[in-house]
């Protein structure tokens, strides 16, 4: 599954040709989540609470670049790295 992302010691990544909606897997530690890119909703799994915050305000931030690499992996193209949050 390709990273897109780290920072704060989350993973964010996406796996090719994955089910719809279109969403990003983020793992922190021994938590795990699928959220949905249009809503920023948990679809599945748990995140601590600072951890979701920061997820969220990420995804609020490269939310076409998460768009972009979704419509990319649905083709099997290689995905584009998305900046950390700071």
């Amino acid at each position: 599954m390709p990273r897109l992302s780290e920072f704060f010691g989350i993973i964010v990544s996406m796996y090719f040709n994955d089910h719809v909606p279109p969403h990003f897997h983020v793992t922190y530690a021994e938590h795990r989540a699928k959220v949905d890119i249009e809503t920023l909703e948990v679809m599945s799994g748990e995140l601590p609470r600072r951890v979701f915050s920061l997820v969220v305000e990420w995804a609020v931030l490269h939310r076409d670049e998460l768009r972009a690499n979704w419509e990319a992996a649905r083709l099997g193209e290689p995905l584009r790295r998305i900046k950390p949050l700071d």
